[in-house]
C-alpha cells in the first residue's frame, strides 16, 4: 500500500508558531533524560529509607514509569529530536535512555519511521499491537495479569536466551559460542546494568537493583507500555487519516506520574508532525485546540476511557 498522508503544519500553523514549535533545544532533551533519572534513584532512596508496603509499590509504579520515559526518549532521539547536535543526540539515546532499558536505539530507528511510513496499514511494524482490538474484557484482563505477573517480561526479555540456547544446541554448537553470541548483541545492555548494579552495590544496596530497577522493568513497565500501545493506535476510526489513525489521551497528574511520561498521550499531534520535539507536543495541541482541529482529531480522555473501547462491555 502507498505510504500515508502526510500533514502540512502550514495548514494549521503560522510560521511563527511552528518556527517555536520545530526549534530544536541543546538543553531541554537533555533535562529530561536527567530527569528520568532522578526521578528513578530519588524513588529509590525514599523506599529504601522508608520501607513499608506503599513506598515500595509507590516506587516500583514511579520508576516503572520512568523506565518508559527513558524509552519515550529513546524514541525522540530516532528522530532526531533529543539533542541538534546528531552525535549527541544518538549518544544519549542510545546509551542513556535505549540500552539500560535493552533498545537498541540504531535497530529501532529505521523499525520506526517505518511505522510512520506505513502507520496502520499491511507494512506498519507495528500493526500487531492495535490488530487484536477491540478484544474481550476477560481477554484484557488476562493481558494485564499476565504483565503484572512477570509473564510477558519473562517472555520477551528472558525466554528468547533459552531459544538462543536451544537453536545453538539444535545446530552443533558450542556453549561458548553461544555466549559470545548473546554477549555480542546484548553487551551495551549488559554494560549499562552492569554500571547500574555496581553503583547500587558499592552504596551497600546490590539489592535494590532487583528490587528496584529490574522488579519495576518485570512487572509495571509491560503493563503500561500496552496501556501506550492501546491508546496509541487501537480501535482507530480512520486509518488512512493521520488525524484519526493515531490518538491522544488527555491526561491527569496522576497519569503522567505513573503511565505517561513525557508527553507520550500527546501521539496523534506526533503523527501528523513526527519531527516535533516530544517537549513541544503541549503546546501544539493547545493550538490545534484554540483554532478548532481537535474536534477533527482523536482525541479522548483518560486511558480509562480508552480501556472501555478497546475492551467494550459485552
Amino acid at each position: 500500500m502507498p505510504a500515508v498522508h502526510r500533514v502540512d503544519p502550514k495548514t494549521y500553523f503560522s510560521d511563527a508558531e511552528w518556527r517555536s514549535l520545530a526549534v530544536r533545544s541543546s538543553w531541554r532533551g537533555l533535562l529530561l533524560v536527567a530527569h528520568a533519572w532522578i526521578v528513578i534513584f530519588a524513588a529509590m532512596a525514599v523506599a529504601v529509607i522508608w520501607p513499608n508496603p506503599f513506598t515500595v509499590l509507590l516506587a516500583i509504579g514511579i520508576i516503572g514509569c520512568r523506565q518508559l520515559g527513558l524509552a519515550i526518549l529513546m524514541h525522540d532521539a530516532a528522530h532526531g529530536c533529543l539533542h541538534p547536535d546528531i552525535k549527541v543526540n544518538d549518544w544519549v539515546g542510545e546509551w542513556l535512555c535505549g540500552q539500560p532499558m535493552g533498545s537498541s536505539l540504531a535497530r529501532y530507528r529505521p523499525y520506526h519511521l517505518k511505522h510512520h511510513k506505513f502507520t496502520q496499514q499491511a507494512e506498519d511494524p507495528d500493526l500487531v499491537l492495535s490488530a487484536p482490538f477491540p478484544t474481550t474484557r476477560a481477554s484484557l484482563r488476562r493481558k494485564i495479569i499476565r504483565d503484572l505477573t512477570g509473564q510477558t517480561f519473562f517472555k520477551q526479555r528472558i525466554a528468547p536466551y533459552f531459544q538462543a540456547f536451544a537453536k545453538a544446541k539444535a545446530s552443533g554448537k558450542s556453549t561458548p559460542e553461544t555466549l559470545k553470541s548473546i554477549a555480542a548483541h546484548e553487551q551495551r545492555f549488559f554494560i549499562c546494568n552492569a554500571v547500574l548494579l555496581t553503583g547500587l552495590s558499592l552504596a551497600g544496596l546490590w539489592w535494590a537493583y532487583f528490587v528496584y530497577w529490574i522488579l519495576p522493568m518485570a512487572v509495571w513497565y509491560p503493563l503500561i507500555t500496552r496501556l501506550r500501545n492501546i491508546a496509541e493506535h487501537a480501535c482507530m476510526p480512520d486509518n488512512d487519516d493521520p488525524m484519526r489513525s493515531a490518538r491522544t489521551t488527555r491526561t491527569d497528574l496522576i497519569e503522567r506520574a505513573f503511565i505517561a511520561p513525557y508527553y507520550v498521550n500527546y501521539h496523534c499531534e506526533h503523527h501528523m508532525f513526527m519531527h516535533l520535539p516530544c517537549w513541544s507536543l503541549p503546546k501544539a495541541h493547545r493550538l490545534l485546540t484554540e483554532k478548532g482541529v481537535t474536534a477533527r482529531m482523536e482525541v479522548r480522555t483518560g486511558y480509562l476511557n480508552v480501556l472501555a473501547i478497546a475492551a467494550p462491555k459485552p
